[in-house]
């Protein structure tokens, strides 16, 4: 290979041509500084003619590295300058980014965080009833309230606004608590991906106070009534019922059952990952073992209860609401917790066992609660509770001296 021809043009200032590559009419011309600092030669190539470099320039550059050697700073030739460069623009346009994505966050209103972020994550996260009701608290109350402010301009004076519109308006505790707590998990993401930070204000506000134990169950006629119904309405629908009742089993884990969880030979269903995130078995009745008997079994990873589509039931079918109107349940009723629903059946299965005599704990197992305490609102069904405390106040005025009565009654008509 021929050996690299420069040529020198200026002091310091060194040329080479391509041997091909034009620039204009003319061959394209390299360009390379050189200087000596603390006795040694520095050679700097600078770049081609075809990318802008000349002479001024070459000699501009050449006395810019001279000075920069003397002075300590940067690089000693123009490579090395220009990664310093390279590297100091990098940091200002990170800097500059970190600034603007902060900016951005700050000035993030509640209604572009939950549409563009916080809405879109739950999708994917949570079951279509949880996040379209959130939604919808959303779209309703919260985004007229406060959607048009940042997060860190929120405060517990505008929850006490929106609490007093939702009141106002006639909704109940129940729908304002979900409210408030929907904000609160808005909140929660925001602080996780770094778009709030401080104080939830959430945290502070005072939530409604309410009851919303359901107090209905069915009378052994009213379950009987409801299933011949159903029988006629929706057989798959029928065949759920008729599961709660028998088990005691949420609408939820009778979505999820899968062939796996059903040993039809032992009559035993096995639930695991349960919305208690607790695991439970429960034994068949006949009628159950029955109606599992006649639909399969299938495969082990096959779900036993499927949607129109085929796939995963999402919420109970309105056969069920139609049925529970054709019997008139609900007619005239107003509180939520005496209606009629689904859970019903399965309040209903719980309070039957009480009533014969089960043990509050082993009620607490069947249902898979994760406390006693969640067992303990079927506590008053117990047949021997009211007796007992019955017996023990008749005991308690049996030991009254029928003497020490009379000398109370004169001194209380004394009194008066």
């Amino acid at each position: 290979m021929a050996k690299e021809k420069w040529e020198s043009i200026y002091r310091g200032i060194k040329v080479k041509k391509h041997p091909r590559r034009k620039h204009g009419v003319k061959p394209d011309v390299y360009f390379s500084a050189r200087f000596q600092f603390n006795g040694k030669r520095i050679n700097s190539g600078l770049g081609w003619a075809s990318q802008g470099w000349t002479l001024d320039k070459a000699i501009i550059r050449m006395n810019e590295l001279k000075d920069d050697a003397r002075k300590g700073a940067g690089g000693t030739t123009h490579r090395k300058k220009q990664i310093a460069a390279d590297e100091h623009r990098k940091e200002q346009d990170a800097l500059e980014k970190k600034q603007q994505e902060k900016q951005a966050k700050d000035l993030m209103t509640l209604e572009m965080f939950f549409k563009n972020i916080y809405y879109p994550a739950i999708q994917a996260e949570k079951k279509k009833k949880a996040h379209t009701t959130e939604e919808q608290l959303f779209r309703i109350w919260i985004n007229p309230t406060i959607g048009d402010k940042p997060f860190k301009e929120i405060s517990t004076f505008d929850l006490e606004r929106l609490k007093k519109t939702m009141l106002d308006a006639g909704k109940s505790p129940r729908t304002l608590e979900y409210a408030l707590t929907t904000l609160g998990m808005i909140f929660r993401y925001a602080e996780r991906t770094g778009h709030h930070v401080g104080e939830i204000p959430t945290t502070r506000i005072k939530r409604p106070k309410y009851d919303n134990k359901r107090v209905r169950f069915l009378s052994l006629d009213e379950a009987h009534h409801l299933l011949d119904i159903l029988k006629m309405m929706s057989p798959q629908v029928y065949d759920m019922a008729l599961l709660s009742l028998h088990c005691g089993l949420r609408a939820g884990e009778i979505f999820s059952l899968t062939w796996g969880a059903v040993d039809i030979g032992h009559g035993l269903i096995n639930l695991l990952d349960t919305k208690s995130g607790r695991s439970r078995t429960l034994s068949m009745t006949a009628d159950v073992k029955r109606i599992f008997t006649g639909m399969g079994p299938g495969r082990r990873e096959e779900l036993i209860f499927l949607a129109r589509t085929g796939g995963k039931i999402e919420i109970i079918s309105n056969s069920f609401r139609n049925a529970v109107k054709k019997a008139s349940f609900n007619d005239g009723i107003t509180d939520r917790r005496q209606r009629v629903t689904f859970h019903t059946l399965r309040h209903s299965f719980a309070s039957w066992l009480v009533m014969e005599g089960i043990s509050l704990h082993e009620v607490k197992e069947l249902l898979g609660h994760a406390s006693l305490a969640m067992t303990e609102r079927y506590s008053h069904l117990s047949p021997d509770r009211n007796r007992k405390a019955a017996d023990t106040m008749g005991a308690i005025f049996q030991k009254v001296n029928p003497e020490q009565i009379k000398i109370m009654n004169t001194r209380q008509r004394g009194a008066i």
